[in-house]
C-alpha cells in the first residue's frame, strides 16, 4: 500500500451539506456550525419517516454533496421498531439511488425518556447494520446523549425530547468529527 492509500480523506463531495429530519434537525444551528459550507436545513417539525420519504424528490433536486439524516423519534410512541427501521432503510435506499455520489450519514435516533430506551436502542442497532449496504455512514450519538438508563441527559434537554444549546453543541461536535 502506498503512503496515500487509505490515509487521505476523500475529496469533499460538491453540493451543499443537507440536514434532513424532524424538529430536532429543523431547530439546529447548522449554518453557524458549518460556516465554511453551503448548508440546507431540511428539517420539518413533526415529520415521521413517511413524511421525510415523501419529501425526497425535493432533497434529490438540491443535489447535496452530503446528506445527514436523523428521523424516527416522532414514531417512538405509535410505530413498531420494524416500521421505523423499514422507513429509515427506504429513505437511505432512495437517497443512494437518487444521489449515487453523495456522502450519506444516518444519525442514531436520540434517546428520549427512559421508557423509550429499549425501543430506540433496537431501532439504532438495525439502522447501524443496514447503513453499509447503501454506503451510508452511521453516526452513533447515543453514547454522548444517553444516561446509563437510556434517558436523554438532562443537561442537553429541557423536555426529554428537544435539545438545548448544549445538546446542539454536542451534536455539532460529533458531526464535525465525522465530516472532518
Amino acid at each position: 500500500m502506498s503512503d496515500t492509500e487509505g490515509h487521505e480523506s476523500a475529496p469533499a463531495p460538491s453540493g451543499p451539506l443537507l440536514l434532513l429530519g424532524d424538529s430536532l434537525t429543523e431547530a439546529g444551528p447548522w449554518e453557524e456550525a458549518f460556516p465554511d459550507r453551503e448548508v440546507v436545513n431540511a428539517g420539518v417539525t413533526g415529520d415521521t419517516t413517511a413524511d421525510v420519504s415523501a419529501r425526497l424528490d425535493d432533497v434529490v433536486a438540491r443535489r447535496p454533496g452530503i446528506v445527514v439524516l436523523m428521523a424516527g423519534t416522532n414514531e417512538s410512541r405509535r410505530a413498531t421498531v420494524e416500521q421505523v427501521v423499514r422507513g429509515l432503510e427506504d429513505i437511505l435506499f432512495q437517497l443512494r439511488h437518487g444521489l449515487p455520489d453523495a456522502r450519506l450519514v444516518v444519525a442514531s435516533v436520540l434517546p428520549r425518556e427512559r421508557e423509550r430506551a429499549d425501543w430506540i436502542r433496537e431501532v439504532n442497532i438495525h439502522v447501524r447494520q443496514f447503513a453499509p449496504t447503501v454506503k451510508a455512514e452511521f453516526l452513533d450519538l447515543w453514547p454522548v446523549f444517553a444516561e446509563e438508563d437510556g434517558e436523554l441527559r438532562p443537561e442537553l434537554t429541557n423536555d426529554r425530547l428537544h435539545l438545548t444549546d448544549a445538546g446542539y453543541a454536542a451534536w455539532v461536535q460529533e458531526l464535525r468529527g465525522l465530516l472532518g
